[in-house]
């Protein structure tokens, strides 16, 4: 699906600059229209660096690289022992129990 889009908008980009190179190059040229030149000329080789790096784009890096940590494990349980009635069958007796949070 991702290298759908990819193809789809790289023929988009190519198109607009195909689009916008026309519609400069069917302009009349006039005298006096050296800023008028210069800006398209200036504007089409910034379209085509544009459509040539899209062109050019690398590939997307894969899921798992060097460099990546996951998450640390969340901390233990904290847990301790503290004295508390216990039925043992015949009676509350007290005892040691180990309690967690």
């Amino acid at each position: 699906m991702l290298m759908r889009l990819e193809n789809v908008f790289k023929t988009t980009l190519v198109a607009a600059v195909a689009a916008a190179a026309l519609a400069t190059a069917s302009a009349p040229a006039a005298a006096g229209d050296g800023g008028a030149i210069a800006a398209g000329i200036i504007g089409g080789t910034a379209l085509g660096v544009l459509a040539g790096a899209a062109a050019a784009s690398a590939a997307p890096p894969p899921p798992y690289y060097p460099g990546y940590y996951a998450p640390p494990p969340p901390p233990p349980p904290r847990c301790w022992w503290q004295p508390q009635q216990v039925w043992d069958g015949y009676g509350y007796v007290v005892q040691r129990v180990r309690v967690c949070q």
